[in-house]
């Protein structure tokens, strides 16, 4: 355990309810069964429309937090994508039957060593990284730091062959990961009905245990991930899950001998990560079968390795995906044209040279764009566009100022996604309503899911308490910046 330092003059916490969103949020508000978040929404700013990185998966979306940039720069594609370089198909968890059909032990190694050690790039820094004081982490996925942890692996996980006794990751000063480390010695939370730790008790308990024994250091990241299995089950206006994540942060609050000490020297952020859509009842129309529209082509089953005989590999991510082009003698128009009579997809991308081309089901034309030219948005962004800019719902004004509509900052997401990672591919998005399915995918037919460019996927809400220093731009993208100038820290 580490040894009792200094307590910083300040100190930021940013906690992160998966698939927090603004209406949910403001409707359980306004009847009052929120108190914790309704005493720091009235002791704070709300921000109801920040924007989440694409794709709206929560690994990508930890990465821009935490580093600042978007998956052009920090490498991390997706929560499922495919390596062209290695030939091997990548998964950080999605699914159950994902995760049995591609073996425990290769989705554990890509989620806790893969995905900090070799995939998030060398060439940015997380705010673990870059902070000058003690950082935590609990319960988040991406975690990157100076320290060398050893992970708490269980005997019979060892045996079994899943971590090596001794597995060591580089995380924060604090570093928490559901039964893997514990910060809390007695935190209990986390056997198998518990999700071996990764639950809202057990981040709660952690995070109580930093501030009783005054340990919470400059900065700490808490994901509290319960809200997101509700929404996914029941749709997006369930308030169920917030409600439960209230009462755990009652307890925070109550750590303190009140609630107003908890903002005198801390400042406080409660987000969503991103938003969700409703998926439609009826999984013959809802449910989008990319396996059944691209049926004349070999298409590689998760499984196995690739085989050389394979054209395709998908890339499902919920409401969007990735189309992987493994024969060069594919045309990428033949493909655009097969998707495009699926009226489901609301748009499909390819790039060609610098270029990023984007059509739609709904509008005739094409999109073709790239960064720096003539046309400005509101984030003092540069682009030439040249098409149909209905596509991406853009309105353009007399100056060439850009607005962004049904896709928030989409040319700066869209295009990052094109330069995540090497290969030949398409990114397609679904309409709201509708979800892409594949071998062992996940499936919300009459819930909700995630993961399109579009804006309910996108908005998500922020509470601030603690400070009126303002973000940039209301962006996950802008928070790594302001988070130093919260703590008077350079960035």
């Amino acid at each position: 355990m580490n040894q009792p330092q200094p307590i910083p003059s300040k100190r930021v916490v940013v906690l992160i309810i998966d698939s927090l969103m603004d209406e949910p949020l403001r409707s359980i508000s306004d009847q009052k069964k929120v108190p914790a978040l309704r005493f720091l929404m009235d002791n704070g700013h709300y921000y109801p429309k920040m924007v989440s990185s694409f794709p709206t998966m929560s690994v990508v979306i930890d990465s821009t937090l935490l580093t600042g940039t978007y998956s052009d720069k920090h490498r991390i594609p997706a929560l499922v994508w495919y390596d062209t370089k290695e030939k091997r198909f990548i998964s950080y968890g999605s699914a159950l039957k994902e995760i049995m059909k591609l073996g425990p032990k290769q989705v554990l190694t890509e989620s806790l060593f893969h995905l900090n050690g070799n995939h998030l790039s060398p060439n940015v820094k997380t705010l673990h990284e870059e902070i000058n004081g003690q950082t935590a982490s609990i319960n988040t996925l991406v975690y990157r730091g100076n320290h060398v942890q050893q992970l708490n692996v269980p005997t019979v996980t060892s045996i079994i062959g899943l971590l090596e006794d001794k597995a060591e990751v580089n995380g924060p000063s604090y570093f928490s990961y559901g039964l893997l480390s514990r910060i809390d010695p007695k935190n209990k939370h986390t056997h198998l009905w518990d999700s071996f730790g990764f639950n809202d008790k057990f981040a709660t308990k952690e995070l109580n245990y930093l501030i009783s024994n005054k340990l919470l250091p400059s900065f700490s990241i808490v994901y509290y991930s319960d809200n997101d299995k509700e929404v996914h089950k029941k749709g997006v206006n369930v308030t169920k899950g917030i409600e439960d994540t209230d009462k755990q942060l009652q307890e925070v609050l109550n750590s303190y001998p009140s609630w107003e000490d908890a903002l005198k020297d801390t400042v406080w952020i409660v987000m969503g990560d991103s938003g969700q859509t409703d998926v439609g009842k009826n999984k013959n129309k809802a449910l989008i079968d990319l396996r059944k529209l691209l049926k004349d082509y070999a298409i590689h089953k998760i499984g196995k390795p690739v085989q050389d005989k394979d054209e395709i590999v998908l890339g499902l991510n919920e409401r969007m995906s990735f189309i992987y082009l493994l024969d060069e003698n594919i045309s990428t128009t033949d493909i655009v044209e097969v998707l495009r009579t699926d009226e489901r997809i609301q748009n499909i991308s390819w790039k060609e040279g610098e270029v990023i081309n984007v059509v739609s089901t709904d509008h005739n034309g094409i999109l073709s764009y790239k960064p720096t030219g003539g046309f400005t948005d509101l984030y003092g962004q540069t682009w030439s566009l040249k098409g149909n800019v209905d596509i991406l719902d853009l309105k353009i004004n007399k100056d060439k100022n850009i607005t962004y509509n049904d896709f928030p900052d989409g040319l700066a997401r869209l295009y990052s996604s094109f330069y995540s990672h090497p290969g030949n591919y398409l990114v397609v998005n679904a309409k709201p309503g509708f979800e892409f399915i594949g071998e062992g995918s996940p499936t919300h037919a009459g819930g909700a899911g995630h993961g399109s460019l579009h804006k309910q996927d996108t908005y998500v809400p922020m509470i601030v308490a603690g400070t009126d220093e303002k973000p940039k731009h209301e962006r996950i993208l802008d928070m790594k910046e302001w988070i130093f100038r919260i703590l008077e820290q350079p960035n």
